[in-house]
């Protein structure tokens, strides 16, 4: 396969994988917590610099989509252990983040909360025992891999 075609594939992997969240984000439903919206800037870096790419830019930028596609499933990784109970997560998007103790009683007995609030330790959507942060740590890291493909045929 040449550069030129391994580039095309790994841009189009970030760009479906974008596609994806956006699709279960406004077609499904599902909100994105805070994690889920880290893991969206590396594919839409990935897909910038492919274009880039494909458009005549310098070659070394397949390395550059390597990275963000490695970053993105890093998170991604990061994020599933979260929701499996792994290890802890940020403190402002999982179940630990408030601390009642700090509340007096009215707010306590407050029926007025954060409307929208998506918690990064829960797993609301998975196939085959993955969550969407598990999936798409397994597809970009497997684009890690096709990025680095690429930038070893075209550098």
């Amino acid at each position: 396969m040449t550069g030129k075609a391994l580039t095309s594939l790994a841009t189009l992997g970030s760009a479906a994988l974008l596609l994806g969240a956006f699709g279960f984000q406004h077609l499904g439903g599902y909100a994105p917590c805070q994690m889920c919206l880290w893991q969206r800037w590396p594919h839409a870096a990935a897909v910038l610099i492919g274009a880039i790419l494909l458009l005549g830019g310098p070659r070394v930028l397949a390395w550059f989509g390597a990275v963000s596609a490695a970053v993105t499933g890093l998170i991604g990784a990061y994020h599933a252990g979260v929701e499996w109970g792994w290890w802890p997560g940020p403190s402002s998007c999982t179940g630990g983040g408030m601390d009642l103790g700090s509340l007096d009683g009215g707010s306590l007995l407050s029926t007025d909360g954060p409307s929208g609030l998506v918690m990064c330790d829960e797993i609301v959507w998975q196939l085959l025992g993955l969550s969407m942060a598990g999936w798409n740590a397994v597809f970009s890291l497997a684009l890690a891999g096709l990025w680095i493909a690429a930038a070893r045929k075209v550098v």
